[in-house]
């Protein structure tokens, strides 16, 4: 009787250590699965009440390409712009706006891009419109520089940028060096708009100021092959510089089905004699959507000027149809070497739906380092109504999440105008997308404000 006895202690005392030795392993182990499961710092989104800015009950009516900046010395202070003319300006953060009409002697005619630099100068470029000739053989133009040093109440007269008496100038933006302040601006220059001689040429052409606008440098012809002049895909077209902190100047635009782009590393003097292919743009970035009388999907590139994990690496965005004609969707793709390199493209949009997703634009935010995509999106409907979707990535743009800002959908209809790009700015935290809202009932300009906050 003892041994049976002692044997079932022994094996009960087994037993029991089992037990523990389990228990101790299995606690560890569990920690830390919840705590990879946990964001580190979980983000608090505030989005406020989205405003009409401006509306004119004529959908044919010319007002579209809206173009907006935050006043990097005063966040509650927001300027905007629109086609062909109009400034609005706000002083509280987005919720009342102020609208005016931009004058200058060249003269306003559309194609508004607006920027603020560190000290709060906000600058305003647009092309010219020499005799309302455009459209005609005879209609040549610049790139026309603005500035406010007064939140947009008052402007100055304007310098010409590119203008040579022999070509036309288009589709400009700009780039702010986020130490020192220059500017750089890139655009595209027609031999003549929309022909279809062989001869005619379209390029990229680079321009630089040191005083803050003042006087430019001479315009620079940066890209290695050239395009066409009819507007459309095989048109090089869409450039957008960026600085880094050392002042090297990345510039990206769409030619031929593909992404491009080309960098400086002294200032802007000489470009890379071979052109870097980003990616493919199936389709290419004159893009036919239903119900839209035209659409593209060009390039944003954008640049992580923060000081956080991601700091130097750029990004390009777009939209093409690699999905197919009913399926357009949003793409990123990222270097983390200078543009020598680059990964492949990555969907941005989160539906997983054969619908079309376009108009995109791009803001990183120089505090955070968080990557901002705007777009007209469909995926919640099967017919022709579009939302207005954010998307953002906190990661470097390894993962995104998206959210409606717009808080009813509009139902655009061929004929009408919705331009050709809409925009959005951030910074540290504070995400400012605006869009042209289509309908029978009306054209307007919209905009809403979307504080993000650990």
């Amino acid at each position: 009787m003892k041994k049976p006895f002692f044997l079932s202690i022994v094996i009960l005392l087994w037993f029991i250590a089992c037990k523990s030795s389990q228990k101790a392993y299995r606690k560890p182990v569990e920690n830390t699965v919840i705590k990879t499961q946990e964001p580190a710092s979980p983000l608090k989104i505030t989005k406020s009440k989205v405003v009409t800015i401006l509306k004119k009950s004529n959908p044919f009516s010319s007002l579209s390409e809206p173009s907006i900046c935050i006043n990097k010395s005063d966040t509650s202070n927001f300027v905007a712009g629109s086609i062909y003319d109009n400034v609005h300006v706000t002083n509280d953060g987005g919720k009342t706006w102020a609208n005016s009409h931009l004058k200058s002697r060249y003269g306003v005619f559309g194609d508004p891009c607006l920027a603020s630099d560190k000290s709060g100068n906000i600058y305003y470029l647009h092309l010219a419109n020499p005799e309302n000739k455009r459209g005609s053989k005879e209609f040549l133009s610049s790139i026309v520089f603005q500035k406010s040093t007064d939140k947009g109440k008052t402007w100055s007269d304007g310098v010409a940028i590119g203008y040579d008496n022999t070509h036309v100038q288009d589709k400009h933006w700009i780039g702010i060096h986020p130490v020192t302040g220059e500017l750089a601006v890139t655009w595209t220059e027609f031999d003549a708009y929309h022909s279809n001689n062989p001869d005619d040429y379209s390029r990229i052409l680079f321009s630089k100021s040191n005083d803050f606008g003042e006087t430019w440098s001479d315009p620079l012809k940066i890209n290695e092959l050239d395009g066409d002049c009819m507007d459309s895909d095989d048109t090089v077209e869409g450039a957008v510089p960026v600085f880094d902190k050392q002042g090297n100047i990345y510039v990206a635009w769409a030619y031929h089905n593909k992404i491009y782009f080309d960098k400086s590393t002294d200032g802007g003097k000489t470009w890379l004699d071979k052109d870097i292919v980003i990616a493919d743009q199936p389709q290419g970035w004159d893009i036919d959507i239903p119900g839209v009388f035209r659409a593209n999907g060009m390039p944003v590139l954008g640049i992580d000027n923060s000081n956080g994990p991601y700091q130097g690496t750029l990004y390009v965005n777009w939209a093409d149809q690699r999905n197919g004609l009913d399926d357009t969707d949003i793409f990123i793709a990222k270097s983390t070497d200078g543009g020598k390199t680059w990964s492949k493209p990555e969907r941005v949009n989160t539906d997983k739906t054969k619908t079309h997703q376009y108009l995109t634009w791009m803001a990183v935010d120089p505090l955070t380092g968080y990557i901002y995509i705007m777009y007209y999106d469909r995926s919640r409907y099967t017919d022709e109504k579009t939302d207005v979707t954010l998307s953002y990535s906190t990661d470097g743009g390894g993962t995104f999440k998206s959210i409606t800002v717009s808080e009813k959908p509009f139902n655009p209809f061929k004929g009408a105008f919705i331009g050709d790009y809409n925009n959005i700015d951030a910074y540290n935290g504070i995400v400012t997308p605006i869009w042209t809202d289509l309908s029978v009932s009306g054209i307007s300009i919209k905009t809403c404000k979307v504080v993000f906050r650990k």
